[in-house]
């Protein structure tokens, strides 16, 4: 039987991929661990929904072109299969709470983790999101028929309950602390998850090889990163957490760093890294960090999941490798493309705007199943602790 499922690092080239889909998106009810306030969008605070349908007939029509652009490079191209309970929008629950409606499954890098031959469900934080795994379910149970090496695993499922959230987090955030409030607690990494137990999406994951850069996070807690390191620590790879400033509420590492090849990587110059061990490591295995062109592109949407539509929006970052010197890049993001382009990159223009609303980009919405290439270590020379 063939192996399928080999995905060790963000740059090798690329063999097999899980795409998301836009339908069955909502913008959630409110729960402790995220608020949303749409209300140019027709989803003021307290109220929730489905999108527009013509922003979903947009989306699946750039993820549609996205995906021939894959296939016409023999990548082989899988789609997410809907959970009726997405489609109809039903609540869901567990012994322990109710959420009125779901997240989506438009961006499947959030809540799955590859690492070589086995791929993890995230704990993840939110109840919208609990569920979410059902939709790759299907696909999961064919590659563990087919592929006898394959490790399909899941972190132990939390159970959210008020405990697992800081109290009135959202109500602070928007209406008491400063500017300077807000950094400090960024620089704590103190966000409104709790230490109840242990949380972390998969999204705030780099992977290179032996070792894994997370991000220090409002949906990856203290306790979160602890069981990483545990677990990912007796297979002999390493987690090294990571702070970034400004960012009042980080989401998500692939708006930070971006690893393009061994040895070279491009950082978010307005959330930039302050972890100072993270930046030693990078000095003393040669690796060269480079800050990202600015973005051009000023979203419009009136109805979104991802933020920052009133100015510019780093989700430019937000780009996809289809071997180590081949990235897709959101076709507007010119600055960006230009300065790939004189790394030696070859970019790949992909029209990816009407995505975007529903949570996230080409990095986020895709799912390297199999990579080209095998463990290696691109980080020999490591800070003890660290």
């Amino acid at each position: 039987m063939a192996k399928i499922v080999n995905s060790w690092n963000e740059w090798d080239p690329l063999k097999r991929v899980i795409v998301g889909r836009p339908e069955g998106t909502n913008i959630p009810a409110p729960e402790p661990a995220w608020w949303y306030h749409r209300p140019e969008g027709g989803y003021p605070l307290g109220s929730f929904g489905p999108f527009p349908q013509e922003m979903y007939d947009k989306a699946n029509e750039q993820m549609d072109y996205f995906v021939k652009v894959m296939e016409k490079r023999g990548i082989i191209v899988e789609r997410a299969v809907i959970h009726p309970g997405m489609h109809d929008r039903r609540p869901v629950s567990t012994p322990d709470w109710t959420q009125l409606n779901q997240h989506g499954v438009n961006n499947v890098r959030d809540v799955f983790l590859p690492v070589g031959n086995e791929i993890m469900e995230a704990t993840t934080c939110r109840r919208s999101r609990w569920y979410e795994y059902l939709n790759l379910r299907p696909i999961f149970e064919k590659y563990f028929e087919e592929d006898p090496d394959f490790l399909h695993t899941a972190a132990p499922k939390p159970r959210l309950t008020d405990e697992s959230y800081e109290k009135n987090f959202f109500y602070y955030f928007e209406n008491v602390w400063t500017d300077e409030e807000k950094r400090k607690r960024v620089h704590d990494w103190k966000f409104q998850l709790s230490e109840k137990e242990a949380l972390w999406d998969a999204a705030d994951a780099a992977r290179c090889g032996k070792d894994i850069f997370w991000q220090s996070s409002c949906v990856t807690n203290h306790k979160g990163m602890d069981w990483l390191k545990r677990y990912f620590g007796a297979k002999g790879i390493r987690i090294h957490d990571v702070l970034f400033d400004y960012n009042y509420h980080p989401w998500h590492i692939d708006v930070n760093w971006l690893p393009v090849r061994p040895g070279l990587a491009i950082y978010n110059p307005e959330w930039y890294p302050i972890t100072e061990n993270f930046k030693k490591l990078m000095k003393m295995n040669d690796w060269e960090l480079i800050p990202a062109a600015k973005p051009v592109y000023v979203h419009q949407n009136k109805c979104y999941l991802t933020g920052l539509y009133e100015s510019k929006s780093w989700i430019s970052m937000n780009t996809f490798s289809l071997g180590p010197n081949t990235i897709c890049v959101e076709a507007h993001e010119t600055a960006y493309m230009e300065q790939l382009d004189k790394l030696g990159i070859e970019v790949v223009p992909i029209p990816y705007e009407a995505v975007i609303p529903f949570g996230g980009a080409l990095h986020c919405t895709t799912l390297d199943i199999n990579r080209e290439g095998t463990l290696e270590d691109y980080f020999p020379k490591q800070i003890p602790g660290y």
